[in-house]
């Protein structure tokens, strides 16, 4: 197969793979509007064998594109700068956005902030909240390779990189929808740094590591610092939002 050929076929991949995400992504969204399930989705055995098969296609698909390493920043170089970075970037960040959601909380209630969500992800007890931190890595780092490596990277043949970081990151936050308008401006401002940081380091350690500790940390400052009394006070609620 000719190089070209198999760009094409990396491009029709890469596409019908953001089109299932998308689709899973929103599905979900509206189906939590109405029915909660039963446990942490975060730890669903069937969600996690998805992402895991998922994590396995977007490397195919990486393989497959004829790219090199560096474009779609699967490199290692200077690790310890990189983790560095990435913990210095994602604590700043988690701590920023707690703090931006907790003032959205109080302004705006159920409107921003979905409580039904944070009450879904939230561990119950000390072991799920080791299990959380086990499943975010599959997470993050799916995330990562669809939204940094194969959509900026993968696609900066055709678009410039910096305009692909701006887009994608407008697909990053409507893709948070289930967990609010809060989460869906918080998630696509998260994107453009990461992006950002992708660029800047070509390689997806720093973003991987930045990415996860924001998530796991903000995780740990609702379970440390919980304000679903201010929600409901200010929101007129009981367990449910809007």
């Amino acid at each position: 197969m000719t190089i070209q050929g198999r760009y094409d076929l990396f491009l029709v991949g890469l596409s019908l793979v953001t089109i299932f995400i998308s689709y899973s992504t929103l599905a979900t969204a509206r189906l939590l509007k109405r029915w909660r399930p039963p446990g942490n989705p975060l730890l669903d055995r069937g969600g996690t064998i998805l992402r895991l098969f998922l994590i396995a296609l977007s490397i195919v698909l990486g393989l497959i594109s004829g790219l090199d390493a560096t474009t779609l920043g699967w490199t290692l170089h200077q690790p310890l700068r990189q983790l560095l970075v990435g913990a210095g970037i994602g604590i700043t960040l988690a701590l920023a956005l707690f703090g931006l959601s907790r003032q959205a909380s109080k302004k705006g209630g159920g409107r921003f902030v979905s409580q039904r969500f944070i009450e879904m992800i939230l561990p119950r007890s000390r072991v799920e909240a080791y299990r959380i931190a086990l499943a975010l890595g599959p997470v993050v780092l799916l995330e990562e390779l669809l939204f940094r490596s194969l959509l900026i990277g993968g696609l900066s043949p055709l678009l410039p990189a910096p305009l692909l970081m701006v887009l994608v990151s407008f697909l990053f936050g409507a893709l948070h929808a289930p967990q609010g308008l809060w989460g869906m401006v918080g998630a696509g401002a998260a994107g453009i740094i990461f992006g950002a940081l992708f660029l800047a380091e070509q390689s997806l350690l720093a973003p991987i590591v930045a990415h996860y500790l924001a998530n796991l940390v903000q995780i740990m400052l609702a379970m440390r610092f919980p304000w679903k009394e201010e929600i409901d006070q200010l929101a007129g609620i009981s367990s449910t939002v809007d």
